[in-house]
């Protein structure tokens, strides 16, 4: 039987199904009411529903006293190990009427449990022997959790006895469970409750992710849902990749209000975007700025540190960037949250500027983000928050220009910017080629052969070398960084502004951005980006 919950909002519930042997995940920030989702979803199923909070002691003690498995059940389900015990008694024993906040302390009854069904099991086993019976003996729970968690830890195993765990590693002594990491009692605890919760549930899972390393957390849950397929699972993470990773039904929290009332949307299919990025997209509650770079590079960092009321997200290369804004503005139903983007100068033509600028994508004035930090207004509040001032620091700055100029002093250095400036040139006027209106093999042939003949290599040569020796010859250095695609320049900065090597440059522009500790500089590489309008 599926199971059918409803979750209250402002303009009516969003209503949730989910059949067994399927899961749903809920995605939201910190502080938007995912706990509280977690009780209020479990509390709407009553016993059909088992929740293993995020707040969860993990002290493993196997040398608990032994009591019957009923009670123990009971115990793990409810809260009170007694025969009498009702599902109506779980809110003030299991969570002691603090539902959302309570420490959830139940690994002893989880060790109870699993000792009291292999106890009953074995001694099962042992009279259908002495009776004649033969017959394969019935896995017990503990031997089901042993097989996923050294699935897991292949170099690990547990060594269960009558009233007694341990873990043995290769070439190691073996050790107490209680001694086990963290990581090791997290998935014990977690496979466990999987297994001892009761036929036909839901399993509510909030921050399913929690001591679990990242590289096994997709095979525990695998291993779990296909263990449990008569059970349906709801996973509650802030973890954007954790949800990405798993098919399911997801959705993301968007907004909570104490009432209890949630803002919720499910995350849509076919919109362009993995379903990552939709994800943050739709838990934004920022505009977006896309941008090029990758995650954890200095690129964007300064873009997150310059724009901080954007939300960031890296999109690698300038065609991406273009891709997700024009994808998310053509999806404007996905979401009411704005967008726009920022592209490094790279060769774009005056006509290409406006033409981005209308698509909602902002060029950038040098070649390269970083290059920005050798812009005269740049370097010079770089320089003054070192304590350089009159003669001093014009030097400093006429030395970072001279070795910038340096760089192209050579004929071949020139040719090698030139060369790599058409090779982006030509790929992108290939990539406008447009081959649609033509119906046959020859028409594509013929359309090819002519549009390809319009560009003229020699001009768009001669273009780009004309602008960097007018730059070199006016010492124009904006022009020249505008046309230069050299991520070393970044060197002459710190070699002649700090006296660092430039790894230790980059995490000193990256402190002082995060930590506002040069606002003099921050406020310079502000100045030298394009206004961005989201819209």
């Amino acid at each position: 039987m599926a199971f059918d919950f409803s979750i209250p909002g402002a303009q009516g519930p969003t209503n949730v199904t989910i059949e067994p042997g399927h899961s749903a995940i809920f995605i939201g920030a910190n502080g938007g009411g995912k706990t509280r989702l977690a009780v209020s979803i479990e509390q709407s199923l009553d016993g059909r529903a088992h929740r293993i909070s995020a707040h969860r002691a993990l002290s493993l003690n196997p040398t608990v006293p032994k009591i019957a498995e009923k009670q123990a059940i009971l115990g793990l389900r409810i809260g009170r190990a007694n025969e009498d015990a009702q599902v109506n008694q779980r809110a003030g024993h299991r969570w002691q009427n603090k539902e959302a906040t309570l420490l959830l302390n139940d690994f002893d009854y989880l060790i109870q449990a699993l000792f009291a069904d292999q106890s009953n099991k074995s001694l099962q086993t042992h009279q259908r022997a002495r009776a004649g019976d033969y017959s394969p003996p019935p896995l017990t729970k503990f031997e089901h959790l042993c097989t996923i968690w050294e699935r897991l830890l292949p170099h690990r195993k547990l060594l269960i006895s009558g009233d007694d765990i341990e873990v043995s590693s290769p070439g190691l002594s073996s050790y107490k469970a209680s001694e086990m990491s963290d990581g090791e009692r997290a998935i014990f605890y977690l496979v466990g409750q999987a297994l001892l919760a009761a036929e036909d549930s839901l399993l509510i899972v909030d921050e399913p992710e929690l001591h679990v390393h990242r590289s096994i957390m997709a095979k525990l849950w695998d291993q779990l849902e296909a263990t449990r397929h008569d059970c349906a699972f709801v996973f509650i993470t802030h973890d954007l990749e954790f949800g990405a990773s798993r098919p399911a039904q997801k959705f993301v929290i968007l907004e909570y209000d104490p009432a209890p009332r949630w803002k919720i949307e499910l995350v849509p299919e076919n919109t362009g975007f993995s379903e990552e990025i939709t994800t943050l997209i739709l838990g934004s509650r920022r505009p977006i700025l896309f941008v090029e770079g990758t995650e954890g590079n200095l690129d964007t960092t300064m873009y997150r540190c310059c724009f901080p009321d954007l939300t960031v997200i890296p999109r690698g290369s300038c065609e991406e960037v273009i891709h997700s804004v024009v994808t998310m503005r053509r999806n404007s139903a996905l979401t009411r949250v704005t967008c726009s983007g920022i592209v490094d100068a790279d060769d774009y033509q005056a006509d290409d500027v406006t033409n981005l600028q209308q698509c909602g994508v902002a060029v950038l004035p040098v070649s390269e983000i970083e290059n920005l930090l050798l812009l005269p207004a740049v370097s010079r509040a770089i320089a003054e928050s070192e304590g350089y001032k009159d003669a001093e620091l014009e030097a400093k700055l006429s030395d970072v220009k001279d070795a910038v100029f340096q760089s192209l002093s050579s004929t071949a250095a020139v040719e090698a910017v030139v060369v790599r400036y058409c090779r982006r040139r030509i790929d992108r006027l290939l990539k406008k080629v447009d081959l649609s209106d033509a119906s046959d093999i020859s028409g594509i042939t013929g359309t090819y052969a002519r549009k390809t003949a319009e560009i003229d290599i020699a001009h768009i040569a001669e273009t780009a070398k004309d602008r960097i020796e007018k730059a070199l010859r006016d010492r124009d250095l904006p022009l020249l960084l505008a046309n230069y695609d050299n991520k070393g320049l970044l060197a002459f900065a710190a070699t002649h502004l700090k006296r660092q090597r430039l790894v230790d440059f980059e995490s000193w522009l990256t402190r002082i951005l995060r930590n506002d500790k040069a606002p003099a500089v921050a406020a310079a590489i502000r100045g030298a980006l394009p206004n961005i309008h989201c819209k």
